[in-house]
């Protein structure tokens, strides 16, 4: 990791909050996310290589805690208490750039997949009541084969699943209409 080399809070957490990818891995530990695979998710540009570092560096730096998952069979992270101090500030940064970067998006930014899980992360299941709900979304603007996606509410969770997918889970109880 690269150092200012100065004594100055802001230049001693630059140091840490300025790494690239680092804002964004700790907007989605904030939202929620705690698995690898949700991590890389939230940084689709990123190798898993990188991420790894990443979050080996700000567990280093006492802001990710790692932790065994409930089977014993992976990890989970999480934000230690300086962790949770930065999410707001993590949070603040958002706001600020969806009132004042209001250029257009060019190309390249445009992600079918980081807006389908923004929305199945932000979702609150308590919203759609006690029993299973379907929604389904047809993004018009997308070819065919992406452009219909079904939300599925159950069991307090909320999912959204490509046609492909919902085929087979759906085939086997009462395919949405």
């Amino acid at each position: 990791m690269k150092r200012y080399g100065q004594f100055c809070p802001v230049a001693k957490a630059a140091e840490v909050f300025c790494v690239r990818w680092t804002p964004l891995i700790l907007r989605d530990l904030a939202l929620g996310a705690s698995r690898f695979t949700e991590l890389q998710r939230g940084v689709p540009l990123a190798s898993p290589t990188l991420l790894a570092k990443r979050l080996k560096e700000l567990e280093k730096e006492g802001i990710v805690h790692r932790r065994k998952s409930a089977s014993g069979r992976s990890w989970t992270y999480h934000l230690t208490p300086a962790g949770e101090a930065l999410a707001p500030i993590v949070l603040s940064l958002g706001v600020w750039g969806q009132k004042w970067s209001r250029r257009n998006l060019a190309k390249h930014e445009i992600d079918l997949g980081l807006l389908l899980w923004a929305i199945e992360r932000g979702a609150k299941p308590e919203a759609f009541g006690r029993g299973r709900t379907v929604v389904q979304l047809k993004l018009t603007d997308q070819i065919e084969k992406k452009r219909t996606w079904w939300f599925l509410n159950e069991s307090g969770r909320c999912e959204l699943r490509h046609p492909i997918r919902t085929l087979i889970s759906f085939s086997r109880q009462r395919c949405p209409t």
